[in-house]
This record gives structure tokens, C-alpha cells and sequence, in this order.
């Protein structure tokens, strides 16, 4: 396997830093593709769009703090604060057995990504050496995409065997087995502040971190399509004939594994953009793959296709965030990625759902724009590379004239 092959040796708490991503991704992850037919069930299937966005919405407007929170009072806290999220919402979703009771809780749901992913990128940024970031995200990817293929299936299965609410104690489980593997580790924040309630002031400057916006904004063009694939997916799925609606969620999820630490490491020989450019390619052709799945067989083949685009292109941007980020402001710098990355899933979740409508005739045309929005990545992409490689000439030849 390709974290076999590192060229740095990490050490225990970079591995508890990925088991910890392993039980958080799985955990939330496992009732996603259960939770369109749960809010049908309970007379909510107009809302189907809100499931993912008002996730995606509590995550974003929760960046600027876990992000300023963890450059003060450190990342284990945040970290744990996220898990623990999962935990209680996991223990919640069997008790709010009404459609607004449901989208108040995934709107508190939505608090966990906005904090446990944003500590923990800034962890590895605290301990990856800097030749090797891609790798490191890669390596972390790698685990947190294994929850995140074994976590929908198992939940389909708990569902299809047993109940919704054994699933939603499983996911509830899994989150607290994260709390308890982050406990044992040790914080990297240099200097750590008492936490204090004004930390919760948020001034303009701690919002977003301009020095990212490059990577960030490819990252949320990209993400659309995520956000697409988690909305209509499951009812595809049912469309094609599959009873596991995870299958397709499984296979993405593999895929992705078998290439994000070799991507990570191709990115930090040949650099971000180019990999990049590889990486959107791929989402865009993948897309346009389900848009014309008529059968089964078209359609693991774009959710494998798709898991490439994924693997090559999340450690990727998170490596080029680091990159483009100052070791002040690395929480700030994260937040800033991941209200992008929320923004786009969101937008995706909110648009796929008012295109579909509900009627299966519209799938291929939620697709195919969302293929159409991704190319404005690779548009960017393309362009700052061309631009960035110009700039460099120009200060080589500056420079050579100089001398």
C-alpha cells in the first residue's frame, strides 16, 4: 500500500490523529444515505435539499470560530468538541421524530464538521514535515475515507437488518470511540490560552485568510458535485434497482483510497496545481458518466471514476491551503478552506434538489450542470497556472539581468 511506501516515518500521534478521522468519518457518514427515505417517512420529502445544507450550513458559519478557537485554546479541544457533536446528535436523531425536529438536528449536526476537521488539519500542518504535507494529507485521507466507505454501508445494512435507530446508536458509538482516541493525545499548539467567552468575538480579520482564496476557491467549485451525489445519489440508486444505497457511496469511497496517498505525493514532486488539473478532469468526466447511467455497470463505473477525481484532488487542496497559509494563522487559514468547501457542498445539496423535483427524468440534467459548474475549476486552474508560471519567469529574468 502506498502509506507503506512513505518517505517519512510518523509518529503515534499521527496515527491516533487518523484513527480518530476513521471513527469521526464513519460516524457521520454512515446514516447519510438513510436520511432522504427517514425524512419522506416523517412527511418531509420536499426537503429533501435541506438534509445536506443545513449540515453545511451550521459547518460554515461555525468555521470562523473553530478556526480561531483552535490557534487559542489548541486542537485537541476543538477536535473533541466536534466528536462529541456526532455523538449526542447520533443519540438524538430516534427522539425528534418530527420534520422540523429533524432539520433542527441536522443543523446542530452540522456544528461537527465545522470543528473537528478544521483542528485536525491544522494538527497535521503542526507535525508533517513540509516536503512531505500531500503526503500526510494523503495518508489521513486515506483513513478518513475508509469510515467513509465502510460507514454507509454499514448503516444501510443496520437499517435494512434491524432498525433506523440501531443505526443511529452505531453512528453515536463510533463518535464517542473518537472522543476517546483523541483524549490520548497530545496538543501541539505551542502556546495555549484559557478558553474565555471572548474568543466567540469574531472580528472581520478572523473570518476568512485572503491568502487562501486561491485554493479555496477551486476547492468549492469542486465540491458542488459532492454535494450533488449525497442529495440525489440514494434516490438514483433506488431508480437503478440497488436496495443498499451505499453501494455507490462504498464504491467512490475505495477508489479514492487506492489513489490519495500516491496523489499526495505526486503533488509534492511536480506541485498542487497540476495535480489539481488532473484531479478535475476526472470529477468532470465522472459526472457526465452518471448523467448517461442507464444501467449498473455505467454507474459503479463513474462512482470509481469519481473516487479517483476525490482522492487526487482533497489532500491536494488541503496541502495547498497549508502552502498558501503563515504558522500564525493556520486554524484561520483552514476555516477559511472549509466554509469554501461548505459553501459549495451546500449549494450543490440546495440546487441538485430543486433541479430533481422529484421526478427521475431530471437526473441526467443535474449532472451534466453540475458537471458544467465544476469546469469553472479547471477554468481557474489553468488560468492560475499559466499566470503564476508567468510571474515566475519574469522574477528569473529580473534576477539573471541583476547579476
Amino acid at each position: 500500500m502506498g502509506f507503506l511506501k512513505a518517505r517519512h516515518s510518523y509518529n503515534f500521534q499521527f496515527w491516533l490523529l487518523c484513527a480518530g478521522s476513521f471513527f469521526f468519518f464513519a460516524s457521520f457518514n454512515m446514516i447519510i444515505p438513510e436520511l432522504p427515505s427517514y425524512l419522506a417517512s416523517l412527511g418531509g420529502e420536499d426537503y429533501k435539499g435541506f438534509i445536506i445544507a443545513l449540515f453545511t450550513l451550521t459547518a460554515g458559519l461555525s468555521r470562523p470560530f473553530s478556526g480561531k478557537l483552535t490557534d487559542t485554546i489548541g486542537r485537541i479541544p476543538i477536535m473533541i468538541f466536534g466528536s462529541v457533536v456526532c455523538l449526542v446528535a447520533g443519540l438524538l436523531y430516534p427522539f425528534l421524530g418530527t420534520v422540523i425536529g429533524f432539520l433542527l438536528l441536522r443543523l446542530f449536526h452540522g456544528l461537527s464538521t465545522g470543528f473537528k476537521p478544521t483542528a485536525t488539519a491544522a494538527y497535521v500542518a503542526d507535525i508533517a514535515p513540509e516536503n512531505s504535507r500531500g503526503e500526510a494529507m494523503g495518508i489521513l485521507g486515506f483513513f478518513g475515507s475508509i469510515g467513509m466507505a465502510s460507514g454507509p454501508v454499514l448503516g444501510s445494512y443496520l437499517a435494512i437488518s434491524f432498525s433506523l435507530d440501531m443505526m443511529f446508536y452505531t453512528s453515536a458509538l463510533l463518535a464517542f470511540i473518537s472522543v476517546l482516541v483523541l483524549i490520548g493525545m497530545r496538543e501541539t499548539l505551542p502556546v495555549k490560552r484559557k478558553f474565555l467567552f471572548k474568543h466567540f468575538r469574531i472580528k472581520r480579520q478572523d473570518i476568512l485568510e485572503p491568502r487562501v482564496f486561491p485554493s479555496s476557491l477551486v476547492l468549492m467549485f469542486n465540491v458542488f458535485a459532492f454535494g450533488v451525489v449525497l442529495t440525489i445519489v440514494p434516490d438514483l440508486s433506488i431508480y437503478l434497482g440497488l436496495t443498499n444505497k451505499g453501494i455507490f457511496f462504498a464504491i467512490f469511497t475505495v477508489t479514492s483510497l487506492l489513489v490519495r496517498i500516491f496523489a499526495g505525493q505526486l503533488s509534492d514532486n511536480i506541485g498542487r496545481v497540476p495535480v489539481l488539473i488532473m484531479a478535475t478532469i476526472t470529477l468532470v468526466s465522472a459526472l457526465t458518466l452518471i448523467a448517461f447511467s442507464s444501467d449498473l455497470y455505467v454507474f459503479y463505473l463513474a462512482a470509481g471514476v469519481y473516487g479517483i477525481g476525490i482522492g487526487m484532488g482533497s489532500p491536494t487542496s488541503y496541502a495547498w491551503t497549508i502552502d498558501l497559509s503563515d504558522d500564525q494563522h493556520r486554524g484561520r487559514a483552514m476555516a477559511t478552506m472549509f466554509i469554501a468547501l461548505e459553501i459549495g457542498i451546500g449549494a450543490g445539496a440546495l440546487v441538485s434538489s430543486w433541479m430533481y423535483g422529484n421526478n427521475p427524468e431530471n437526473f441526467m440534467m443535474v449532472f451534466l450542470v453540475s458537471a458544467f459548474i465544476t469546469s469553472f475549476s479547471l477554468l481557474y486552474l489553468i488560468y492560475y497556472h499559466l499566470t503564476h508560471n508567468r510571474s515566475l519567469n519574469t522574477q528569473l529574468l529580473n534576477r539573471t539581468a541583476s547579476d
